[in-house]
């Protein structure tokens, strides 16, 4: 699953909708856990007010509590690691190999 050796699946940051019955107690729950958030609260259509939150799966027990809806929306580590994949290998900037040559206008400014 992960090409980092100490990687580990609890160890991963997972995405997380946070979803409260009301105001109040959407912000004593992220006063009380602190919790990494990901932009702002949203009200959904039945009223509640929700937000994305990114925290360990040891921290979701927390998360839970009377009033409080916890969905999990992917693995962000995860994530990260596929996006890892896309980046290329090697030195674009290596040393002098690398420097354009030829014939060129300079132009001032």
């Amino acid at each position: 699953m992960s090409s980092t050796p100490n990687a580990s699946p609890h160890d991963d940051i997972l995405r997380l909708r946070v979803t409260a019955k009301d105001p109040e107690t959407l912000r004593a729950l992220l006063r009380d856990t602190r919790p990494d958030v990901g932009g702002r609260p949203h009200v959904e259509e039945d009223g509640r007010i929700g937000i994305d939150v990114y925290a360990p799966a040891d921290q979701v027990p927390a998360l839970e509590r009377e009033g409080i809806t916890v969905t999990r929306i992917g693995n962000a580590s995860e994530a990260g690691r596929a996006a890892q994949a896309d980046v290329g290998v090697g030195d674009r900037f290596a040393p002098a190999d690398a420097v354009p040559h030829g014939l060129a206008t300079k132009l001032s400014g």
